[in-house]
């Protein structure tokens, strides 16, 4: 079945997407830029080295064009984030936003004689409020921070990246990233209520509420999440907290085929539990762990379905799941003994794409998310794209929403793996569109996949995009050459 769907697939055009670059900025607009920024910003705010600059050129995807910023910015005030935003405006100057730069499809690379506006300098939780339930932040807040900081105070802010030591609320809310709680919680967008942003020309609007509820106007708010930049600058950020739920348990269940698990995942699903996680790795990622981290996970598992509740009757969730695996195949399902077994599970499910990054010197790390009843049929299709271009890929999963990562290990250094890499992560990404699903559930757009957002848009869809952009951003400086 695999097989037949992989050979009806289109021919898969190149991953490797250009970026129109403005060329360097001439000496004199380049001094004049740096002189007008200086006026309001402090000498430490702004970075020319081009050797410096040079290292905030990409983030963490591959065969992504990146060009040399003229500067980079690094406010640490609303007010300068706008004088940048002026400035920029003025000398008419691409400006390319940026967080920590651990996003995967090529959103905060920069190009030839931009301004960066590194965010990460703002950095302040502003507020906390048991009583409201929410929480006030800047956007370079890094996620786990937050997570802390909530937790400390019994509250809990669900959204949980696998980069969440190091990527900020600002980037997470630009890509509507996701994590591994998602399939209880929801992804960045259901916790985003408000936001300040600061627009192309430097104007500075209020968007959304920090009340419980509220439908005045259109949702401005949703709009911005997962825009990654292009339509304005988020400078603060108003976000939902939920009561801190008791430890998760957790269990593992091996499966001989990945088809077994995912037959297990969607059993989970109809009879209404609610887990919260429910991860899949097929036997590349497993043995990827255990080599990276001594895990000790069972790599005889063609499947290794990851399974947590957070409820008082936790135990009574993992039993149900349990029986359900079992009835879909499961060859051995080990229960967790305690909270700190359930969380060495778990850091085995975080360390995944760090692994699977360790078999090969580079990595093509795709995100394509479809229906749950078609879940097998993508793993399954995935693992006869492998077999044709001959690669190792794996893939782990946030099954329980039908996200998958599919991982492709290549050596840049051979011209023609990187050529079947190229055309396998494409084949991978027309797979999912012909499953029903889409080419990212929470990495984003950015370059890596702007040939493929239009196709899933469509025509009529990809005109109103556009349309969007340009009310947002008429002169088009901010993050050029992103998503379409």
């Amino acid at each position: 079945m695999a097989d037949d769907l992989s050979a009806r697939l289109p021919a898969p055009k190149s991953a490797a997407l250009p970026l129109p670059q403005p060329a360097a900025l001439p000496p004199e607009l380049a001094a004049r830029l740096l002189a007008r920024l200086a006026e309001g910003l402090p000498p430490e705010a702004l970075l020319s080295d081009p050797q410096v600059t040079a290292s905030y050129a990409t983030d963490m995807a591959s065969f992504c064009a990146a060009g040399t910023p003229a500067v980079v910015a690094l406010p640490r005030t609303v007010e300068q984030v706008q004088h940048v935003m002026r400035t920029a405006t003025e000398l008419r100057i691409p400006v390319v936003p940026q967080g920590a730069r651990t996003g995967l499809s090529g959103g905060a690379n920069a190009g030839d004689g931009c301004i960066v506006l590194s965010l990460v300098k703002m950095d302040r939780i502003l507020e906390i409020s048991a009583v409201d339930r929410i929480a006030v932040v800047e956007p370079g807040v890094v996620n786990a921070v937050l997570s802390r900081a909530v937790a400390a105070q019994g509250l809990y802010y669900p959204p949980d990246p696998s980069s969440w030591e190091q990527c900020t609320i600002g980037g997470n809310i630009g890509t509507a990233s996701g994590g591994l709680c998602c399939v209880k919680y929801g992804v960045t967008a259901e916790y985003v209520i408000g936001l300040d942003v600061v627009l192309a020309d430097g104007r500075l609007m209020r968007t959304g509420r920090r009340t419980a509820k509220g439908v005045a106007g259109y949702d401005l708010t949703r709009l911005f999440v997962g825009s990654e930049g292009s339509l304005g600058i988020v400078v603060r950020a108003v976000l939902a907290l939920r009561p801190a739920p008791p430890r998760q348990l957790a269990l593992a269940a091996e499966f001989p085929s990945v088809t077994a698990a995912c037959a297990a995942v969607c059993a989970v699903m109809e009879a209404g539990l609610a887990p919260s996680l429910l991860e899949l790795m097929d036997r590349t990622t497993v043995r990827a762990v255990n080599t990276l981290g001594k895990m000790g996970l069972p790599e005889s598992t063609e499947a290794l379905l990851l399974a947590a509740f957070d409820t008082p009757d936790a135990a009574a969730g993992l039993d149900a799941v349990a029986a359900l695996c079992t009835a879909a195949g499961a060859t051995a399902v080990v229960p967790a003994e305690d909270e700190a077994e359930s969380e060495l599970l778990l850091q085995a499910r975080r360390m995944s794409l760090t692994a699977l990054e360790a078999l090969r010197p580079a990595t093509m790390i795709d995100d394509v998310c479809v229906p749950r009843s078609r879940l097998a049929e993508m793993l399954d299709g995935t693992a006869a794209i492998a077999r044709t271009y001959d690669l190792i890929i794996g893939v782990c999963a946030h099954a329980g929403d039908g996200n998958t990562h599919p991982v492709v290990c290549f050596d840049p250094a051979d011209e023609d793996e990187v050529r079947r890499a190229r055309e396998s992560f494409d084949a991978i990404m027309a797979l999912g569109l012909e499953l029903g699903g889409t080419i990212t559930g929470e990495h984003g757009v950015g370059m890596l996949k702007k040939e493929w957002l239009a196709r899933e848009l469509g025509p009529v869809g990809l005109e109103m995009q556009r349309a969007v952009k340009h009310a947002f951003d008429p002169l088009g400086l901010l993050n050029p050459g992103k998503l379409f």
